[in-house]
């Protein structure tokens, strides 16, 4: 199991850093650069990092990370909002809806649950690697 993650500030900029830090690490997890799948990654990554602009305003920075196992590459990104999304069909902003999508395509889900180590939240997005 490989796992990847960097706290980038919450502003202007966090959209992109995001999106670098994460295709930065392509290559070390087995995402083709280029790929369907590395583009589906790294809207995911923008849509979760939008979120967390728009609806976590005690959050001074995000934590995104990426783990690759077995078969499965998770993108979660935490932030220090406690509220949980409505993460049910139709219940769901746009960027959600799309995140869900995009995750379906790949035989993926999308979680959301409280922070282990702090009193924010964490957005889970499970995909399955293409072979």
């Amino acid at each position: 199991m490989r796992r990847h993650f960097v706290s980038v500030p919450v502003g202007p900029d966090a959209v992109r850093q995001a999106r670098e830090a994460v295709t930065g690490r392509f290559g070390e997890v087995g995402v083709a650069p280029g790929s369907a799948f590395a583009d589906a990654v790294v809207l995911v990554v923008s849509e979760l990092i939008v979120n967390v602009l728009r609806h976590a305003p005690r959050s001074s920075v995000a934590d995104v990370g990426i783990t690759v196992g077995a078969g499965r590459l998770v993108v979660s990104v935490a932030d220090a909002e406690p509220r949980l999304p409505e993460l049910e069909p139709g219940a769901t902003g746009a960027g959600l809806q799309l995140v869900a999508e995009l995750a379906a395509e790949y035989d993926g889900d999308v979680s959301a649950e409280p922070a282990a180590d702090h009193g924010g939240k964490v957005i889970l997005v499970r995909f399955r690697m293409p072979s």
